[in-house]
């Protein structure tokens, strides 16, 4: 039904044969570009993970919830950047894939399976920021050493079963040379482009959404908080809170501004317009170029990711109740429950 609908959208073309294939896209760019950004992604990705999974399974017993979060992440990034010496091999060779089918479609599952546990993964970091701000006493029974394990063997379930159609899709197909195609071949486009938006709206929109409305309450709570909602207690302990939040919240807006947003904005359009079959050749081009420029900043996120651990490592050290049940919360907590006021964001609001 829905493949005779996008086929209508194109009626001078084959149902089986993506319109705008007839238009022919110099990409002689990407043999420079993409070979010089992977390479740089592959050193930083193995180096700054590596130091990561070092540090904490030197001190496995004393993790926390952010830290097992972290440690889940590092090990996705690990895990893409291994493979990312295939796609340098095969730019530098102007697009020639020699390392057989099985490798292209496991290459090309590895980024799309990094990217999206990344995704996942930060919105359950922000999740826990937020519990751990918003809702300080109620997060120590909330979040158990157990249920973010669980949560994390979630996060990779549900996450392979939305990117494993890539096996299916992603194959080594002859053009001039032999090639790995990322989306779909020709013949198959048309049935690769509801899964791909799919994959969108369920992998980026909809965790971009939580983690921004997640922050939203955040920030309004710091800011009412430090704002003399708390006169009896101490600024200084209210100013080390928002700082150690600011943190996270830049890194993590950084990420999905610098690595996911452009990306997923950018593939979108430039598959619908695919499918249409009525754009003009420049357009197709100018698309195609941004689509393919941002792909590789995407995998930027395999080293990116590792400056959460960096810039507040020292959140990651103590253990959850201590983390919780600081003083500035504390007190907090007492002040609030002292003057009968509310304690949780929805009611400060």
């Amino acid at each position: 039904m829905l493949q005779d609908v996008l086929s209508s959208l194109s009626p001078s073309t084959s149902p089986m044969t993506p319109p705008a294939s007839s238009c022919s896209i110099n990409e002689s760019y990407k043999y420079i570009f993409l070979p010089i950004c992977y390479s740089f992604t592959f050193i930083f990705s193995i180096t700054l993970n590596s130091v990561i999974l070092y540090r904490s399974f030197r001190q496995a017993k004393r993790w926390n919830a952010s830290l097992i979060y972290m440690v889940n992440l590092a090990s996705t990034d690990f895990m893409y950047g291994l493979s990312l010496p295939f796609l340098v091999a095969s730019y530098i060779m102007h697009d020639r894939w020699v390392f057989g089918d099985f490798m292209c479609r496991l290459v090309r599952f590895l980024f799309y399976f990094n990217l999206y546990c990344s995704i996942f993964f930060l919105t359950c970091i922000s999740v826990h920021r937020y519990l751990g701000i918003c809702h300080p006493i109620k997060v120590i029974t909330l979040e158990t050493k157990k249920a973010v394990k669980n949560t994390c063997v979630l996060v990779w379930i549900v996450v392979f079963a939305l990117t494993c159609p890539i096996f299916r899709f992603a194959q080594t197909g002859y053009v001039t040379r032999m090639n790995c195609w990322d989306d779909a071949i020709d013949k198959e486009f048309l049935d690769y482009i509801p899964y791909g938006i799919i994959l969108h709206l369920i992998g980026f929109f909809l965790p971009f959404s939580i983690i921004a409305w997640c922050y939203s309450r955040v920030v309004l709570t710091i800011f009412k908080t430090l704002n003399g909602l708390l006169r009896g207690i101490e600024k200084d302990e209210g100013i080390s809170v928002f700082l150690g939040a600011r943190s996270t919240i830049i890194t993590i807006t950084l990420l999905f501004a610098l690595c996911f947003f452009p990306f997923h904005v950018t593939r979108t359009i430039f598959l619908l317009l695919k499918v249409t079959g009525k754009v003009p050749c420049e357009t197709m081009t100018t698309v195609s170029m941004c689509y393919k420029v941002t792909r590789p900043l995407a995998s930027f996120n395999a080293w990116l990711n590792a400056l959460l651990y960096f810039l507040t490592k020292d959140k990651f050290k103590p253990s959850l109740p201590s983390i919780l049940m600081d003083n500035f919360f504390f007190n907090r907590y007492k002040y609030l429950t002292h003057v009968n006021m509310p304690l949780t964001c929805r009611n400060m609001s």
